[in-house]
């Protein structure tokens, strides 16, 4: 069985349950998994220079968790890991370096996901159509300048499976506020946001977590804003931009999906390289 457990010496993370917090795996469970990183009917990136004012701090290294995941050959052929653990600043990227991200699962326990195809988008392969040039025109992205405001948009987004709960919103602000989470937004000619996406930086790594639009192409022009930032930052064939799941829609901008092995194979390298500067500046 595989589990998430305590470090030796360490207190339970997850309380409620006894002995060292065992993360069940749930191989032959199968769910309806939600889409992320997408809004219900997506449109939207344009991308715009990072204002050096609204940059975050350098990220700040969290304490250590106490808990050891299981490895993502744990899910099989499956996507899902295992449940339990926490969401402190050290388990979120101890858990992202090693392939896995976090989703509320039906049995109360956060869950724990390495799909078993992994959605990713090579930054030389978004799909700019004439719709998102014009559009990008006319919008234009911010970083890190309202990170708060964009999650919880994404958490209010009406649409079925939503896992972003208060617990995720607050868990990833305090990522924010060490400089590992990151969004981008998009304002219009008035400065009003419409749009936007928030994820997680580690070295060569974006993870993207979710995105929302209130006006056309809002969404995608914060995904080409960050398609650009990526590619400025050097080596764009060894950077990693993570969708978890190659939906139909993502497809349609250029993710491809990636087996399991290569994926991690491809973070391990991803991992060594240097934060964009935008994610790094004080």
């Amino acid at each position: 069985m595989a589990d998430v457990s305590a470090g030796h010496g360490h207190p339970p993370a997850y309380a409620a349950r006894p002995g060292p917090g065992r993360v069940a795996d749930e191989h032959r469970r199968r769910r309806q998994v939600p889409r992320r990183w997408r809004s219900p009917r997506d449109d939207g990136p344009v991308s715009s220079p990072a204002d050096p004012r609204t940059r975050t701090p350098r990220p700040v290294e969290p304490a250590a968790t106490p808990w050891r995941f299981p490895p993502p050959a744990a899910a099989g052929d499956g996507d899902f890991v295992g449940f339990g653990a926490d969401l402190a600043p050290g388990t979120l990227l101890s858990a992202y370096r090693c392939g896995l991200f976090p989703m509320p699962s039906d049995h109360g326990p956060m869950g724990w996901w390495s799909p078993a195809v992994r959605g990713v988008l090579p930054l030389t392969e978004l799909r700019v159509t004439r719709s998102l040039r014009q559009s990008a025109k006319k919008l234009h992205v911010t970083v890190d300048s309202d990170f708060s405001a964009v999650i919880e948009a994404c958490a209010r987004l009406p649409r079925p499976g939503g896992w972003i709960s208060d617990g995720i919103v607050t868990a990833y602000q305090r990522l924010h506020e060490l400089g590992w989470a990151h969004s981008f937004e998009t304002r219009d000619a008035d400065g009003t946001l419409v749009g936007g996406l928030y994820g997680i930086g580690i070295g060569g790594l974006f993870a993207g977590e979710s995105m929302f639009h209130l006006a056309r192409d809002a969404s995608k022009v914060a995904l080409l804003a960050l398609v650009r930032l990526l590619v400025a930052a050097g080596t764009p064939h060894r950077r990693l931009l993570d969708v978890q799941w190659p939906t139909r829609h993502l497809e349609s901008l250029g993710v491809v999906g990636v087996p399991r092995a290569e994926y991690l194979r491809r973070l391990a390298d991803a991992l060594t390289l240097p934060l964009p500067d935008a994610f790094t500046a004080r």
